[in-house]
């Protein structure tokens, strides 16, 4: 069960409460139960996500920049917090007891700006990733570094010194980046979806959350990173049940992080 009560600096700002393990687990228990409630509207959001994946790889590898394949397909992740809008309406309809529709998922995503807003923060994550990663290509492998394949920028990193390096500095700032997107969007997307609040004040509380069960939070964090990993390498197909299942089980978190509205002050 949710833990302690974080005391917060203003009568208006959402009460974070600690989580645990059992927290976590109890979400993704939560997360497969909606999935099974509305399965299309789950396999719907993954397919969508999945074929954003694949367009991707096949975009860089017919403009001849395989290169960028691998640190695309990464980044690519960063984005899938804005994508599961969508599935959070959908299990807060289910915890409500409300009907889900298309029209009604349509509305949550489009009709509130501030959510618009959290997406732009996402997006110019992603690219600052994307920009780093040009950058080290350019350092390490060479400014006008070119690969003719997949295969052949995969030999480069894994077989030589430079390789290496970039693997090593590139993986290391892009784990820097996703733990501050984390930080800032493991709570935010769902707290703009339920409550009338501003992005700012939603990232605010997002990081208030991290800080306040640091342990258990980092661990949904590296939980997502492994399950999207291992749902990407079958050529994306892995997400059109795991993205669902981490989409509709990031609400069920949120709402053992965020204390209702009824229970504030």
């Amino acid at each position: 069960m949710a833990g302690t009560t974080i005391e917060t600096s203003g009568p208006r700002d959402p009460v974070v409460r600690s989580i645990t393990a059992s927290d976590i687990a109890e979400a993704l228990a939560q997360g497969l139960r909606d999935f099974r409630a509305a399965p299309l509207y789950g396999l719907a959001f993954g397919a969508f996500y999945a074929l954003g994946g694949l367009l991707i790889v096949l975009c860089v590898t017919a403009f001849g920049a395989v290169y960028l394949a691998y640190p695309l397909a990464a980044g690519f992740a960063l984005v899938g917090p804005f994508v599961a809008v969508g599935l959070y309406e959908v299990s807060r309809r289910l915890e409500n007891g409300r009907p889900v529709t298309v029209v009604a998922v349509w509305r949550c995503m489009t009709g509130r700006p501030e959510i618009g807003w959290m997406a732009f923060v996402t997006l110019f994550v992603f690219i600052i990733w994307m920009y780093q990663v040009r950058l080290l290509i350019a350092l390490l492998l060479g400014l006008n570094a070119s690969f003719s394949s997949l295969r052949e920028f995969l030999q480069v990193l894994l077989t030589t010194s430079d390789g290496l390096l970039f693997l090593a500095i590139g993986n290391l700032v892009g784990a820097i980046l996703s733990l501050v997107l984390f930080s800032l969007t493991v709570v935010s997307f769902p707290l703009l979806l339920d409550r009338d609040v501003d992005f700012v004040t939603a990232m605010i509380t997002s990081v208030r959350a991290v800080v306040a069960s640091p342990l258990p939070m980092i661990g949904w964090a590296a939980i997502i990173v492994v399950v999207l990993i291992v749902s990407v390498l079958p050529s994306f197909l892995g997400l059109l049940v795991t993205l669902p299942i981490l989409g509709h089980a990031t609400w069920h978190l949120y709402r053992r992080i965020v204390a209702p509205v009824a229970t504030v002050g």
